[in-house]
């Protein structure tokens, strides 16, 4: 029996993840994200689908980033009829993640079309709420450390990856007229130091390994974040300005609210308002209250609540009062979605403060090449919004150390666990010179086989076996 795995996504590039196994006449897609960032990346989520929806039999996700899930309603409303393979937490931030994507691309359809600054015609989103919600009744739930299978020839277990919650490393078993091989997909690994989440699994061994590369090249330490966000949300405060926070829904919204209520707590910084303006995060903060086996704060729903609910906590639900947010004009926050400042609530926000000398914007996790979190992060003078240029004129702050990705130096301590070699390592989900350093820096300290996939490419992982 062969096995062959083709690279849809995530190959040269932090987006898209997306591996086509087939063997045996069985075809297995591992992730199946969305292409975000550069224009020549997103344009992909429009290619025609290299193989037909209808021909993949099982689709295993790793988490619920939509970088990894977002292109599941458009191969359902093409036709895909399969399982969909998840922990019980990842199922949940699908169904709030994906209806989030069907909406905002709903709505910057529309706006495109009203406002006239679309090159098509007749803008459409990718696919609709209908398609987001026909993909739920496929998933398939399975907890950590539980073996199941998804055809007669493979199983697969879930194991924590330390990333989102409920995030797995993937790794699968597969068997061959003569022996057994196993594939581990690390999907996106988490820091070993975390305020909420459990290190990832560590393994001795496997065959073939697809290891991501996100901050395979930056040394990250592991700073306590407390110190710089005292310092930043202070120093907002004497210039009389709001600090605004995009920040991932899923996972880093939590953690600053975490951070916001020690340092509250601690009387390091004033107990103001703090706003979060995103219903997808509002959402998933329930949801670390319902999965309590998922995360590391062992505290009972009150108790957690008490450790992320600041005294003047606000879920803003509505448009509404979100964009009455814009009349703020001092010592508050705003976390609003998306963490790369994509799409969502966070626009408006950043249409309105961008200009204003006295507000902060802090960035608190990684920035894709080509989005506007990269853009302002290279000191853009303007950062293009619904057509519009708008003037940076606020002060821009980074913490790293808050970033969901393990560092060259923890991915390297992963990867150092094993006590064999595999036989073939790909590094996906990375981009440009800094991903070809992380490999040849694995080949040289490791002394692995590499290889760096290219976008499209097939190639043969298993041979007779």
């Amino acid at each position: 029996m062969d096995v062959r795995v083709k690279f849809l996504g995530a190959a040269r590039s932090v987006t898209g993840s997306r591996f086509l196994i087939t063997m045996d006449g069985f075809t297995m897609l591992f992730d199946c994200g969305l292409f975000q960032g550069l224009k020549e990346l997103r344009l992909r989520n429009w290619d025609e689908f290299p193989i037909e929806a209808a021909e993949i039999d099982v689709i295993v996700v790793s988490h619920a980033h939509i970088d990894h899930t977002g292109y599941l309603p458009k191969l359902v409303k093409d036709g895909f009829t399969g399982p969909i393979y998840c922990t019980p937490p990842t199922a949940d931030l699908m169904e709030i993640m994906l209806l989030d994507s069907a909406k905002l691309q709903q709505e910057e359809a529309a706006y495109a079309l009203k406002k006239g600054y679309s090159k098509h015609e007749n803008p459409v989103a990718l696919y609709d709420e209908d398609d987001a919600r026909a993909t739920f009744a496929m998933f398939k739930r399975v907890g950590y450390k539980t073996r199941f299978k998804v055809h007669d020839r493979a199983e697969v277990v879930y194991h924590d990856a330390g990333h989102l919650l409920g995030s797995a490393i993937t790794e699968v078993f597969i068997r061959g007229d003569r022996q057994t091989k196993k594939i581990i997909f690390s999907g996106d690994i988490g820091r070993y130091e975390q305020a909420m989440l459990n290190p990832p699994t560590t393994f001795q061994q496997a065959d073939v390994l697809f290891i991501e590369s996100t901050y395979g090249s930056k040394d990250n330490p592991f700073d306590d974040p407390e110190d710089d966000l005292t310092r930043i949300v202070n120093e907002t405060f004497d210039r009389n300005g709001v600090l605004v926070i995009p920040a991932f829904a899923v996972g880093r919204t939590q953690s600053l609210l975490f951070y916001l209520r020690k340092l509250m707590k601690e009387d390091k910084i004033p107990d103001v308002p703090v706003y979060i303006d995103s219903p997808m995060a509002i959402s998933a903060t329930y949801l670390f209250y319902k999965h309590p086996a998922y995360h590391k704060v062992k505290m009972s729903r009150d108790e957690l609540a008490q450790e992320m609910e600041t005294n003047m906590l606000v879920f803003v639900k509505s448009p509404e009062h979100s964009k009455s947010l814009n009349a703020l004009k001092s010592r508050a926050i705003i976390i609003s979605a998306s963490g790369m400042m994509t799409g969502g609530r966070i626009l408006h926000h950043m249409k309105q403060r961008l200009p204003n000398k006295q507000d902060t914007f802090l960035m608190a996790g990684y920035q894709a090449e080509g989005t506007r979190g990269r853009n302002l992060l290279e000191n853009s003078p303007t950062i293009r919004i619904f057509g519009e240029d708008v003037p940076v004129k606020c002060k821009v702050e980074f913490i790293s150390s808050m970033s969901g990705h393990a560092d060259r130096g923890e991915l390297f301590a992963w990867m150092g666990s094993f006590t064999e070699k595999p036989k073939t390592t790909f590094c996906v989900h990375g981009e440009g010179m800094d991903l070809d350093n992380y490999a040849r820096a694995i080949r040289d300290v490791l002394k692995w086989n590499v290889i760096v996939p290219e976008y499209l490419e097939s190639v043969n992982l298993f041979e007779g076996i």
